[in-house]
C-alpha cells in the first residue's frame, strides 16, 4: 500500500484527472492531443520533483545548483580537476562575469583555488581543492543514489524506451 498522500502504484493519477477534465470541457480536442498533454504534464511533474530532491541534496552539502555545476564540471574534467574560467563558462553556458562570481564564492569556501596559468600568464586555472573534491564526490554519490532509487521502478526495457523517447524529443529543439 502507498503511504498517505503518495500516488497509487497503478491506475489513474492526478494527470489522468486533469486530462479527463479537459476532455469534458473541450470535447473538440482529440485524444492524441490530450494524450500528449498528459505525457508532457507528467514530465513536468517528474522534473519538478527531481529538481526539488536534487536541491535538497545540494543544500545538505552546502551548495546551490550553480556551485554544484561548477564543482561537477571540474571533477569530471580529468584527473587534475582543472579548467580555465572560459572553459567553465562554455561548459555551463554562462557569462564569464557570472562565472567569476561563482568562482569567488567557491574559492572563499575553500572548494576551488585559482592560480596563474603557466602557459598563459593572462589567464587563470581553476582547480578543485581536496575539500572541494570531497564535497562534490559526496554530493554526486548521494544524488546518484537518489536517481538509482527512482530508476529502480523501471524495467530495463522501459528505461531504454524512455531514454530513446527523450533523445528524440530533445533533438526536436534547435
Amino acid at each position: 500500500m502507498a503511504p498517505e498522500g503518495a500516488a497509487p502504484e497503478v491506475g489513474p493519477d492526478q494527470v489522468d484527472e486533469f486530462i479527463e477534465a479537459w476532455r469534458l470541457e473541450r470535447p473538440d480536442l482529440d485524444l492524441g492531443t490530450l494524450g500528449a498533454l498528459g505525457c508532457f504534464a507528467r514530465m513536468k511533474w517528474l522534473t519538478k520533483n527531481l529538481a526539488a530532491m536534487a536541491e535538497q541534496v545540494m543544500r545538505r552539502h552546502g551548495l546551490n545548483a550553480g556551485e554544484f555545476d561548477v564543482l561537477a564540471a571540474l571533477r569530471r574534467s580529468g584527473p587534475r580537476c582543472t579548467l580555465i574560467p572560459s572553459q567553465l563558462s562554455a561548459l555551463l553556458m554562462m557569462s564569464r562575469a557570472g562565472m567569476t562570481n561563482r568562482l569567488d564564492r567557491l574559492e572563499a569556501a575553500g572548494l576551488v583555488e585559482r592560480a596563474l596559468d603557466p602557459a598563459d600568464r593572462r589567464s587563470f586555472r581553476v582547480r578543485l581543492t581536496d575539500k572541494g573534491r570531497a564535497v562534490i564526490d559526496a554530493a554526486v554519490t548521494e544524488h546518484a543514489q537518489l536517481v538509482n532509487r527512482l530508476d529502480a521502478v523501471l524495467s530495463p526495457d522501459q528505461r531504454a524506451s524512455l531514454d530513446e523517447a527523450l533523445r528524440a524529443l530533445l533533438r526536436a529543439f534547435p
